[in-house]
């Protein structure tokens, strides 16, 4: 039988996908469908360290994962002949249905569509995305990795809002955070580098990218979560506000032409960096911020703000910390967003090695000798995770 493992994440105008090998976690192929139903729509395909880039119309997923079929035909390797075990889905919110990955039947596959009132930008696309699989390649199975199973057993009194609890209850209203695959991943990892056997291993994973959240866990079990209901909450993100008075949305609702769609949309996807200084990607923030453009310094200022806001917190319901993790796309790659967090962190002890901070191999001890904890910089892979978890299912049945 393959050791094939097809890894799906399905965007609202988006597709990114990985072929890996089981038997050696090899890459075989990765790629993304760009602008889904865009101007400028495009596939990029890369095998065996080669990549191509096709600019074609894709009005839809349907022709966006039949583009995918055909590059693996054209481009290598081709799945008619390699085969492929199982097929994993990344989707974002699982709620209090799924403590982990669940094979894909009709009645998972309702669910998801129906969770997708809490996570719309996500659980629709992705159950899209299955749909179209299971008519593409109707004899693979299929695999759901969610992304809110990491916190599904949170401790109470972390997964309670103080809401009416009949009111909670019945819309299922609960902190169900978000990135799970993700802090699951980066916590093992860290931990099989810098625990001691036998003791208790506390940390804290910045999971800081476009979407940011943060975790605590001890000894790999999650205690606290930054994302709640939706991903919305949190940190401060490239689009979304994070924490916000919720009577704000109220307050707009009644004094000003801002209807429920609308407040949605400027509360995902034109706040947090966006919102504050017209850019949402950190590398072009952090040239402004070099030049001292008021608007981007500001913006760097909120964002570390939270970060350690949150960071204060958890370390203390952790009770002690041991390690602290920066990973994705700004924590692995922004140095100065590193350096200005560990120096808001001084007065506990918190200190870099300036010369780690700034570059070394993606799995690294950015700390110095003397810092009262272990600060690193690990290469989080989401894709792996679910092709682990997808093969463990299978495998199972």
């Amino acid at each position: 039988m393959s050791e094939n493992i097809l890894v799906i994440n399905s965007g609202s105008s988006s597709i990114k996908y990985q072929l890996l090998n089981m038997n050696g976690e090899k890459l075989l192929a990765s790629g993304e469908v760009e602008k889904i139903g865009l101007e400028g729509s495009k596939i990029t395909h890369e095998v065996e360290g080669k990549e191509t880039v096709k600019e074609e119309k894709i009005g839809d997923h349907f022709v966006a994962f039949k583009a995918v079929l055909d590059a693996f035909k054209e481009l290598g390797p081709n799945l008619d002949e390699v085969g492929i075990k199982a097929i994993g889905h990344r989707i974002v919110q699982g709620a209090d249905l799924f403590a982990g990955p669940a094979l894909i039947n009709e009645e998972v596959l309702k669910e998801i569509w129906q969770l997708s009132s809490i996570a719309p930008l996500h659980n629709g696309p992705a159950a899209r995305g299955i749909e179209i699989m299971q008519k593409l390649l109707p004899d693979v199975p299929q695999v759901a990795v969610f992304d809110t199973s990491f916190f599904f057993n949170l401790p109470k009194e972390t997964r309670t809002y103080a809401l009416k609890k009949e009111v909670a209850q019945q819309y299922h209203i609960y902190r169900y955070g978000a990135h799970g695959i993700s802090h699951e991943f980066v916590g093992s990892v860290v931990r099989s580098m810098e625990a001691e056997e036998g003791k208790d291993f506390r940390q804290i994973v910045l999971h800081l990218g476009n979407g940011d959240s943060c975790s605590a866990q001890l000894n790999e079990k999650a205690i606290e979560t930054s994302m709640g209901l939706t991903p919305l909450e949190g940190l401060v993100m490239g689009t979304r506000t994070g924490d916000i008075d919720p009577a704000s949305i109220t307050y707009l609702l009644k004094n000003s032409p801002y209807t429920p769609e609308s407040i949605e949309k400027l509360y995902n996807e034109e706040s947090g960096l966006k919102g504050l200084c017209g850019h949402s990607d950190m590398r072009e923030i952090e040239a402004l911020y070099n030049a001292k453009d008021p608007d981007a310094t500001l913006a760097v200022k909120v964002f570390c703000h939270r970060i350690v806001s949150y960071i204060g917190a958890y370390w203390a319901q952790l009770g002690a910390l041991d390690a602290l993790t920066f990973t994705a796309g700004i924590g692995e790659h922004q140095a100065f967003i590193r350096r200005i967090i560990a120096e808001k962190l001084s007065c506990f002890g918190v200190k870099l090695d300036e010369e780690k901070n700034q570059s070394g191999p993606k799995n690294r001890l950015i700390s110095s000798p003397d810092s009262s904890v272990k600060v690193l910089v690990i290469h989080t892979d989401e894709e792996l995770s679910i092709a682990r978890q997808t093969e463990k299912l299978v495998s199972s049945l």
